[in-house]
């Protein structure tokens, strides 16, 4: 894989999962019209799917997961890790879970900024650059 793509990658998906969790949103939670489909006796199938998601923000489960992924960001210091707690994070922000999900979007997206500058320049981080010993002040 090229490097322009490994370093994109990640946050396109993370633009998709954006992306979703707005269509839930917008398309299937706050409408009025599919809330009374769903409310009325004989609704289609997916209104379970419905009530699943609304209830993950009722019981704020979004901003605990995403919570629990940045969590598992800071101490694995994963760029998988990273990714998903910048997913969840845009996820919960989005599902109305605007406090953790600020945080693990946050946290997540510097975890990830960081594992890819590591990517790029792996063992740089602590030797000095050309060999050359630098004059105090």
């Amino acid at each position: 894989m090229n490097r322009t793509l490994r370093l994109t990658l990640p946050w396109l998906t993370i633009a998709l999962v954006a992306l979703a969790a707005a269509t839930l949103r917008y398309g299937v939670i706050e409408p009025a019209t599919v809330a009374h489909l769903c409310g009325a006796d004989g609704g289609p199938r997916w209104c379970a799917w419905r009530q699943w998601a609304v209830l993950g923000f009722l019981g704020y489960g979004y901003g605990y997961a995403a919570l629990t992924a940045a969590f598992i960001a800071l101490v694995a210091r994963h760029p998988l890790a990273a990714w998903l707690a910048t997913a969840l994070g845009v996820a919960a922000l989005v599902l109305y879970c605007f406090e953790a999900g600020a945080f693990a979007l946050l946290v997540g997206a510097l975890r990830l900024l960081r594992a890819q500058v590591d990517s790029l320049h792996p063992g740089e981080q602590h030797q000095q650059r050309g060999g050359d010993v630098q004059p105090q002040p």
